[in-house]
């Protein structure tokens, strides 16, 4: 049992002989039994690929990677900070700790991510949660195993504030959540400064990764037998900007769509304003590339738009699904989409209802505007009660149900080609998904986790497709 004080921590360099001082540390020192570390994920596909860094840490020093936090050393919480309700309930489960700790002095409880890197919150929980042992930001990442070791050694609580490393440090081991998908970073950060996001503030700027490396990453994951290559970032349309190479997010989907095999290729997210005629060409040509894009609009108000910092017009968004309809067969598209931004007016409300409908999209994404501390929109005078916008989210959905329960009906009896990916909850049925990134459940046996399969849509219904392989 230790008591807990603050200490400064110097950052190391070389991450693999950070692994090994822990490991070494914790093999002559600690007890003599197998270690168990509990990492909790909240928020975006960014968020969830640091998680699988971070335990890819953890086990490299020793660390048995649990689900149950009563037998755990470690409790990592990796927080997102996109909305309040997020934080909020991050808040909660960080509280929930409290007893646990109280049970096992020795547990060490941190907690990290895009949450982290607001000094409010830093603050927070080093006032709120005295039994939170180690905080640091997202980009720390790699002084992790450094990080442990002086809580460990020291037996003294490790705060890390306002790092502003923005280097890319490759070869941090992962441990990823299954062996069908798999996430690939090719950036980090956002230059963006939509006027209601924080990413920009927590996250940094841009910072691409080097082609090879992803290229290289990428060849590994397929032959190990990975069959769907998720590709990372707040724009990846922005790609290779601060890069010596000449080269841009189409050309690097050109070299990964180049290798041979059957495997999909996805990519989140794109931002409208840097989607060109060359990236939609590159989709349509290829063998590899899913017919389906992500393409955030947020709203179908110009004036709006503007006040989002989104540098596009409803317009200009209109004119790229044109294009991209034209190029791409069976074209699916998917959006997000924000109700309620402040000063939002009901008639500007009802530009984005006419918008989806126009567009036709498979799915949406729906949110009630979050103010975010620090943002450009949190000054903004916001009128309209939050009931107001309750009211307006559930006429978009009911509007998008319409729209995707056609989508669905208009599946049924066809054939599609399907990625089996896992078992369903129920443990009745299998999970497949198919180009258009629409889940359909199937039956057959856990053989099939991981191939690929042509399927006939034997019931649509709602969210609801079921599949028969054919």
């Amino acid at each position: 049992m230790f008591k807990t004080k603050e200490i400064a921590v110097d950052c190391q360099k070389d991450i693999h002989s950070k692994i090994l001082k822990n490991k070494d540390y914790i093999d002559k020192n600690e007890e003599k039994r197998v270690k168990f570390a509990v990492v909790k994920t909240y928020g975006c596909q960014q968020n969830a690929s640091d998680g699988e860094k971070l335990s890819g840490i953890l086990e490299n020093m020793g660390y048995s990677i649990i689900e149950n936090e009563e037998k755990a050393d470690i409790i990592l919480i990796n927080t997102c900070a996109v909305r309040q309700h997020a934080e909020n309930r991050i808040f909660g489960n960080i509280g929930a700790l409290k007893s646990l700790k109280k049970r096992n002095p020795n547990m060490i409880i941190a907690v990290c991510g895009c949450m982290t890197e607001q000094k409010e919150e830093i603050e927070k929980i080093k006032k709120s949660y005295p039994f939170v042992d180690l905080i640091f930001g997202t980009h720390s990442l790699n002084r992790f195993p450094e990080l442990i070791l002086n809580v460990l050694e020291n037996k003294k609580r490790v705060f890390i504030d306002n790092d502003q490393d923005e280097k890319i440090y490759e070869g941090i081991p992962v441990k990823r959540k299954g062996n069908v998908k798999a996430f690939v970073p090719i950036m980090y950060g956002c230059d963006n400064y939509c006027s209601y996001c924080i990413v920009p503030y927590v996250r940094g700027r841009e910072r691409s990764r080097k082609p090879e490396d992803i290229v290289s990453e990428t060849q590994k994951l397929l032959s190990a037998g990975y069959k769907e290559i998720m590709l990372l970032g707040q724009n990846v349309n922005s790609y290779g900007k601060n890069l010596d190479e000449d080269i841009n997010f189409a050309e690097l989907l050109r070299r990964i769509d180049s290798f041979p095999g059957e495997y999909r290729i996805r990519f989140m997210s794109s931002h409208p304003k840097d989607a060109t005629h060359e990236m939609i060409d590159v989709i349509a040509e290829s063998k590899h590339i899913c017919r389906n894009i992500h393409l955030p609009f947020q709203c179908g108000s110009n004036r709006v738009l503007k006040e989002m910092n989104r540098r596009y017009t409803k317009e200009k968004y209109l004119d790229i699904v044109k294009y991209a309809k034209k190029k791409i067969k069976d074209l699916s598209l998917s959006s997000d989409v924000i109700v309620g931004f402040p000063g939002e007016t009901y008639e500007e409300f009802k530009e984005t209802l006419s918008f989806i409908e126009q567009v036709k999209f498979t799915s949406l994404f729906t949110f009630i505007y979050s103010p975010r501390k620090g943002t450009r929109a949190f000054s903004l005078p916001d009128p309209i009660s939050k009931n107001e916008k309750t009211m307006w989210l559930n006429e978009l959905l009911r509007a998008q149900e319409k729209i995707s329960f056609k989508i669905y009906e208009n599946m049924l009896r066809k054939n599609f080609r399907v990625l089996v990916e896992s078992r369903g909850e129920n443990g009745n049925t299998l999970l497949a998904r198919t180009d258009s990134n629409l889940t359909m459940e199937i039956e057959g046996g856990d053989e099939l986790i991981g191939q690929f399969k042509n399927v006939e849509v034997i019931y649509a219904s709602g969210r609801t497709l079921k599949g028969k392989i054919v």
